[in-house]
Formats: structure tokens, sequence, C-alpha cells
């Protein structure tokens, strides 16, 4: 670790206040270059306990960089996390105001609910489908608080893996009997398609992530509650959103989740 306590509180004031006040920032590590991402992680953490300390529940957490070749092109060997509050969650068929926003993006995603804990160290996806309650598809809107989504790893983790905002809805389904490497998706704005993809996409399979994630969080000793909510990581690449536009995720046996910017 290159940063102290005080560096570390500093530094989650100043990232949440861009995120509430709605105004983007440099990337920190201008400031401080010789930050991990174990200090990275502290941060997040400290961002994360402020809120806890206002009455903010967590309800679940969220994966990034999920794809083989996003790792390989950041030069990482696995994915970062980030956590969901409670006021990120937004219901289906809902509107998001994008003055509450910075720069918002859309990404498809398959979203786990968990019915028993799971822990790592050494948690596989076989633990993560015996320990899920259900899937289903959701979409993730991302909002990086620095400027024009301008970050490297170590900020973006500091930065809450640029969480922000959620949809979950469609048509839930049982992990047992599913193959969850085969969910095609077809994300649209304005009645347009703008991408397609399949869930193979988030590490051959989004079992995958959701075990990386129990196996990570064991490094801190934590695990993943029974009845969190998991978002396993992009399917598709994120579009840009701005007021007036209309998205819905069409996901293959499992409907549709739709959403409308203001």
């Amino acid at each position: 670790m290159s940063l102290s306590k005080e560096q570390v509180a500093a530094l989650a004031e100043h990232l949440e206040n861009a995120e509430l006040n709605v105004s983007a920032v440099k990337k920190i590590t201008d400031d401080y270059p010789d930050m991990d991402f174990r200090d990275a992680y502290n941060v997040q953490y400290e961002i994360r306990r402020r809120k806890e300390a206002r009455g903010t529940r967590i309800i679940g957490m969220k994966m990034g960089l999920t794809s083989r070749a996003k790792m390989e092109q950041m030069g990482v060997d696995t994915p970062i996390y980030g956590f969901l509050a409670d006021y990120f969650e937004r219901a289906e068929s809902g509107e998001i105001s994008v003055k509450d926003l910075i720069h918002p993006k859309v990404e498809a995603e398959i979203a786990f609910v968990t019915k028993s804990p799971l822990r790592g160290p050494g948690c596989t996806a076989a633990q993560v489908i015996a320990a899920t309650d259900f899937i289903m598809p959701a979409v993730e809107v991302i909002d990086s608080r620095y400027e024009n989504f301008r970050f490297d790893l170590v900020s973006v983790i500091a930065d809450n893996a640029s969480s922000s905002r959620f949809f979950t809805g469609g048509q839930v389904l049982a992990p047992m009997g599913t193959d969850m490497r085969t969910i095609g998706v077809v994300l649209e704005k304005n009645g347009q398609v703008m991408e397609v993809g399949a869930s193979a996409a988030v590490l051959g399979n989004p079992a995958t992530a959701i075990a990386m994630l129990a196996n990570q969080l064991a490094e801190r000793g934590e695990c993943i509650p029974a009845g969190s909510t998991i978002l396993s990581g992009a399917i598709t690449a994120a579009i840009p959103v701005e007021a007036g536009d209309n998205v819905t995720l069409r996901a293959h046996g499992m409907g549709s989740v739709s959403m409308r910017f203001v």
C-alpha cells in the first residue's frame, strides 16, 4: 500500500462527492501515481462505509472486466468488483433522470440472486449454481466519475467500478438446468438494435464470474451473503444514453427489461 488512512479517507470523500454532486473529476492516479490495487479497494470500501454510515444498504455486488479480451487489454488476470447500493436499483419500465448522472452508458448483463452464502477461497461455478435462487436479465447503467471516461484500472476500482444504477426484470430462471453459457441478448435503443451477444462472453459462463467474486472477497475475509443481487458482468459493449432515450434488453427465454431516460 502507498496511501495512508488519511489519504484513503480524503480520496473516498472526493470521489463520493463527485458522484453525489454529479461533477466529473480527473483520475486520481494523476495525483497518486503509486497507488496499487489494494489502495484502490481501500478507497472503494471507505466510500461504502460512508454510505452505510448514512443509512444506505448494500444489496449486492457487481463484476467488471469479465471479458478475457478486456482483461488482456488492461493487463490483469482477474475481473474487478464493486458494490451495489440500495438507491442504485430501479424498477423495470422505470425512469432515470440523466441530471443525476455524469455521462451514463448501458450494458446487458445477467443478474444472480443468492439463497445461501458463497465463500472462497476455492469457490466454483457449481457451488454458485447451487447457492443461487434465480437468475434474471439486467441492464447496468455505468457512470464513471472521471472526466471523459478517462481512467486507469486503479482509478476505476477506487470509483466503485463505475457503479451507478441498474434495472432487473423480465422472467426469472432457476439456474439448475439452465445453460448459462448460451443465453442470447439483444440491446435496443429507441427501437434500434445496438448490441447483440451471448452470456458466454462473461468468462465463458457468468457463474464463473460469481465464483471469482467470492474468491476475491475471501482475500478481505468476506463472503457473498444470502439474498445478494450480483451483476455478473457485461455481455455487450456499453452504449451511451441521453434524455429521451428508451432502452430495452431482450434475453432469450427470459423476457425483456425496459427503461426510459429523461
